[in-house]
């Protein structure tokens, strides 16, 4: 687990945030909050799953993710106890699921879903939306356009909040000719995760 604290006092909340199955929290989103929002009064701690640590390279069943996470939640309340913060669960992908699946067991203040696999690639019929949805705590879907496990048109517009990212696609990469540049693109996502992350902090 890695930890960036936050360079403001008071400090707000504590982002917890773990990766997808294709890759590790140097994901390009995962670095660019670590970096941005400790600045705005968030803790950051990226957790890198047991398997990745392990070094294998393909990840295991959703029970034995969410299993690998609940531990981390419950160090994260051993070190917020002082504080006593609002904590908010997050991931990319698969991490993102694993946020909401234990969004109930680890009472987490809310979750922002990055890049949430809606369904797999060409199979809408196959929706993940219920597990999403189950979460039950205030929720941020950021995902990007070009997005082929789910655009942000296709959640619904009555559930969670979504940040699109424009010519985005699963892992936030833009095109080069695209009509926004990486630096932007993540530059959004930053700044609308820190905004939702504040807003939602005050309501605690």
């Amino acid at each position: 687990m890695t930890l960036r604290r936050a360079t403001t006092v008071p400090a707000r909340a504590w982002f917890v945030a773990s990766h997808g199955a294709g890759g590790g929290i140097e994901a390009r989103d995962l670095a660019a909050l670590a970096v941005a929002l400790p600045a705005r009064g968030i803790h950051i701690a990226l957790v890198e799953q047991p398997w990745r640590v392990a070094g294998r390279r393909l990840a295991p069943a959703p029970k034995t993710l969410d299993a690998g996470w609940l531990p981390v939640l419950a160090e994260i309340d051993r070190r917020n106890a002082a504080e006593r913060l609002p904590v908010f669960g997050s991931g990319r992908s698969a991490g993102a699921r694993v946020a909401c699946r234990t969004a109930g067991e680890t009472e987490v203040a809310g979750v922002i879903a990055l890049a949430f696999p809606l369904h797999p690639p060409g199979r809408p019929e196959r929706s993940r939306l219920a597990e999403l949805l189950g979460a039950g705590v205030p929720t941020l879907v950021v995902q990007g356009e070009r997005d082929t496990f789910g655009g942000p048109n296709e959640f619904p517009v009555d559930g969670p909040t979504v940040l699109p990212v424009p010519f985005a696609d699963h892992g936030f990469a833009v095109p080069k000719r695209a009509g926004i540049t990486q630096e932007a693109a993540l530059a959004l996502i930053t700044a609308g995760v820190g905004d939702w992350l504040v807003a939602a902090s005050a309501r605690e």
